[in-house]
């Protein structure tokens, strides 16, 4: 199975995450922690049911995967997320020091790994990963597109 296989499988999966909070009514954006080929965490956007600012997608996989593997430190872990993590959860996945970043859409306004800023070629910080992004970006930017395009409308009926 080549790369692009093996990334789409698991953005696929993250995806499904990202559908079940649409499903909710929540920022659509889902996160899946991968250890030696398997699936450890799962995340889904949960800040607005849980009026949570920190109830992101990559937070909630990341502390499954913790509890998972009973480590605060996700050595060898990679993770999938729909969208381009913000400052606060790429500072989540350097600490947890997980060794790979893949990400569907770009988030031209708070994106921290190159869509609004880029802390991942920072080499003064302590730990980095690699990134990829762009992962079935058109699946992950569509369905937020059709979120806030609804929210939008909703307001304007109002």
């Amino acid at each position: 199975m080549t790369n692009i296989k093996i990334y789409s499988k698991f953005m696929d999966q993250a995806l499904e995450q990202a559908r079940a909070s649409y499903a909710e009514d929540e920022v659509p954006v889902g996160a899946i922690v991968v250890h030696e080929n398997k699936i450890i965490g799962f995340g889904r956007n949960k800040s607005i049911s849980q009026n949570n600012p920190i109830a992101h997608a990559e937070i909630i996989a990341i502390q499954q995967a913790s509890n998972y593997l009973k480590n605060y430190r996700l050595i060898n872990c990679d993770l999938y997320v729909t969208l381009e993590p913000c400052i606060m959860c790429l500072g989540a996945i350097f600490h947890a020091r997980i060794k790979r970043l893949f990400f569907g859409a770009w988030d031209l306004k708070t994106g921290a790994c190159g869509g609004k800023i880029n802390l991942v070629q920072d080499k003064t910080l302590n730990h980095h990963c690699t990134l990829k992004g762009g992962i079935l970006e058109k699946e992950s930017k569509q369905l937020l597109q059709k979120f806030f395009k609804e929210k939008r409308a909703i307001k304007n009926r109002n």
